[in-house]
């Protein structure tokens, strides 16, 4: 799939390196100004703050139950399949791979679960952090503004040929403003949480207790024992007439005829969960997995828990570190993107972020 993650050197220029303004995004801690923040106790006349001791034990006890918890996940049980895609290059060889069981969440990160992470943590995604001009030599300094990459769909006919006629680098468009400053989450806390780069979701999945799945449990999970199907669901791209993944459907990039219902990402758990109870392995929004990207790596991955290749490169980006992305978007079309099927693969440099793109998280399972 080309987009705005893996063309032009310009876009590049405005979209690559944001994961290097600062190495973590979570500011340090401040002084609580809010009595309901900073007082922890209170009973008849005294308020009480509560000792150092006791606030860190909370702490930790609120960090473990998170890290036992698996709430809204479901066990998927390890064995061995074959992986990948006889469609698709980097997608070959289908190959054997065994994986062990895990748990994975039923359905990709909310707006709600995001929001409850960064007011814990005060987390900074990298699309909101301010842009060193070191890293964009050559770029104006009043251009140097947070933001992300937006779908804009043009007004009319296009060639397919240039992703840059329909994606835009957006100043303020991040997580809360998906679309830029005019948008925003009101009644949008289930959908799934897009403009998050790899760094923001690795971070959120740490919080968790939880981390990103590896490519080949993703594929495992989404194929839930189905075997040489052209889609993850089967072989029919409606059965029984009706959709059951959201893609784009019309003539892309310019005219969505919304067949499915919906233009950008749909709330979770809008559509039929596969036979492993999970939602939306298929479009609504692309997924980071924790694998760096190689086209080559399918050609010598190992067989039991490939964890992907040491290092990233893409022919069509030498330099540009990239990890992979699965499932396909809102925005996969059969006319453009074909990377929703089955066994597919997609891409994305590691700082960049869209309006089409979030994450689900999965757990190591202790026996099984």
């Amino acid at each position: 799939m080309k987009s705005f993650r893996s063309v032009i050197p310009v876009v590049t220029l405005l979209f690559a390196g944001m994961a290097f303004i600062s190495k973590t995004g979570i500011p340090a801690k401040k002084p609580a100004h809010s009595p309901q923040k900073s007082i922890a106790l209170c009973g008849g006349s005294t308020c009480k703050v509560p000792s150092r001791a006791v606030a860190l034990r909370t702490s930790l006890i609120s960090a473990v139950s998170r890290e036992q918890s698996t709430a809204d996940m479901v066990l998927i049980k390890g064995t061995s399949f074959q992986m990948g895609s006889t469609e698709f290059s980097d997608a070959k060889p289908i190959h054997a791979v065994t994986v062990t069981s895990f748990w994975m969440d039923t359905h990709e990160v909310t707006n709600a679960q995001f929001e409850a992470f960064v007011n814990a943590t005060g987390y900074r995604t990298v699309a909101e952090r301010p842009l060193n001009p070191a890293d964009y030599p050559g770029v104006p300094a009043d251009k140097l503004v947070p933001g992300s990459a937006v779908f804009t769909p043009p007004s009319q006919p296009v060639s397919r040929q240039n992703p840059l006629q329909w994606w835009q680098y957006v100043a303020g468009a991040n997580w809360r403003h998906p679309q830029g400053p005019q948008s925003n989450l009101v009644g949008k806390g289930n959908e799934p949480v897009v403009q998050v780069c790899y760094e923001d979701a690795a971070a959120y999945a740490k919080w968790a207790g939880k981390r990103l799945p590896t490519e080949a449990e993703w594929e495992f999970a989404a194929r839930s024992g189905r075997k040489n199907t052209t889609y993850y669901w089967g072989n029919n791209l409606k059965p029984n007439g009706k959709w059951v993944a959201n893609i784009f459907q019309g003539s892309f990039p310019t005219n969505n005829t919304l067949d499915d219902g919906f233009r950008t990402a749909a709330p979770v758990k809008t559509f039929p969960a596969n036979p492993n109870g999970l939602y939306d392995m298929d479009g609504n929004v692309w997924e980071w997995c924790s694998d760096l990207y190689r086209p080559d790596y399918y050609q010598k991955s190992p067989i039991a828990n490939p964890k992907g290749p040491n290092d990233s490169f893409d022919p069509d980006e030498p330099g540009t570190v990239k990890h992979v992305q699965r499932g396909g978007s809102f925005l996969c079309s059969d006319q453009y993107c074909i990377r929703y099927k089955a066994g597919s693969r997609g891409k994305g440099e590691t700082s960049s972020a869209s309006n089409n793109l979030g994450f689900r998280c999965v757990r190591t399972a202790n026996k099984f």
